[in-house]
């Protein structure tokens, strides 16, 4: 073993047990006692829109705290796991490792980002941190954005609930139309973005432990706390904005309108600018189907409520420039409206 690689290695290896450590916690074992849930009783809870009613409640103060209290309950210990991640990428993993590996614009950086992103079964914004981290360290556009996606659209477990309480049709859908998301959009956001750089007063400062010597908490520091100044102000007020309006975005479908192109056009428009947590589509789709929503516009839901949001965008704006978000954002739109196409004709 080199001198170099016995440097990195305790540094690597502590990233390694913190990742595995918390993903287990905050994701693997509560998952795994989930899925036995949804087997046996065909849900996995309530619709966090509205609840058993068939309509979210009026915009309202109220509603606005009532969304915004359900929804930190659900992710607060994944967004504190998402904020160490995104700062441990920046000091622990050698400072080389992420251009080499994630940084090129080329389909296979990509493709070994999206993959990496499946394990650790985030939503968007409870990434956004990484992705921010990942970015900082060089990380090209593409491969950020398939980490990025790659965390709730081909999440296993979620895949696995939607199996068990929706149908495996739906997993199946999910399946396909997540690897034409999450590898199309990262793959052609390159070529859209031209491997544009992110501006060099944002770049992380060089906190690796053979290129500065200093105190190991201290440099955590200075890459943690611009990281929570730069995403979670905007990530809350956001979200209390979009739990108040939930009913515009939201509103009952009648029988006439139930597979109305229309609908599915909207219903993934608003798909796309909402937040939920992790797995939270099922319950919103499977209420809504069960109050007359057709298959097309609940699978447009499927598709586009875990991959973007309105917050998650805004957290990430500081590393992707306005171009390569609202590619993002109308991709995952047009990819949601297409599979509910899909959907109307083979379901």
């Amino acid at each position: 073993m080199t001198k170099k690689v016995r440097t990195y290695f305790p540094y690597v290896l502590l990233f390694a047990i913190i990742f595995l450590v918390g993903v287990w916690y905050v994701k693997w074992n509560p998952y795994y006692h989930k899925a036995f849930l949804a087997a046996s009783k065909h849900s996995i809870g309530d619709s966090i829109i509205s609840g058993k009613a068939a309509a979210p409640p009026a915009p309202s103060w109220s509603a606005a705290w009532n969304y915004t209290v359900s929804y930190f309950k659900a992710v607060w210990q994944a967004v504190i796991l998402g904020l160490l991640l995104g700062s441990l990428v920046q000091i622990l993993l050698p400072k080389n490792w992420i251009p080499k590996i994630f940084g090129r614009a080329n389909f296979k950086s990509t493709a070994l980002a999206g993959i990496a992103g499946i394990p650790s079964m985030m939503c968007t914004c409870c990434s956004a941190p990484v992705v921010v981290g990942l970015r900082q360290r060089k990380a090209s556009v593409g491969a950020a954005l398939a980490y990025w996606l790659g965390n709730p659209v081909l999440n296993p477990a979620t895949i696995i609930f939607m199996g068990f309480v929706l149908s495996w049709k739906f997993a199946l859908l999910r399946i396909i139309a997540g690897v034409i998301m999450v590898f199309g959009i990262g793959y052609f956001a390159n070529r859209w973005a031209r491997d544009e750089e992110i501006p060099e007063s944002f770049m992380s400062e060089d906190h690796n432990n053979d290129e500065e010597q200093g105190n190991l908490l201290i440099r955590w520091m200075r890459a943690l706390l611009p990281l929570i100044r730069d995403t979670i102000p905007a990530y809350f007020i956001v979200v209390v904005i979009l739990g108040a309006v939930r009913a515009w975005l939201f509103p009952v479908i009648g029988p006439a309108w139930a597979n109305s192109l229309l609908v599915m056009i909207g219903l993934a428009v608003a798909g796309t600018l909402f937040i939920i947590p992790t797995a939270g589509e099922i319950p919103i789709v499977q209420s809504l189907m069960a109050f007359g929503l057709g298959v097309g516009p609940g699978v447009a839901l499927l598709m586009t409520l875990p991959a973007v949001s309105l917050p998650s965008l805004l957290m990430v704006k500081r590393v992707f420039s306005t171009k390569v978000l609202l590619f993002v954002a109308t991709s995952v739109a047009l990819v949601g409206i297409f599979s509910g196409a899909v959907a109307m004709l083979f379901f």
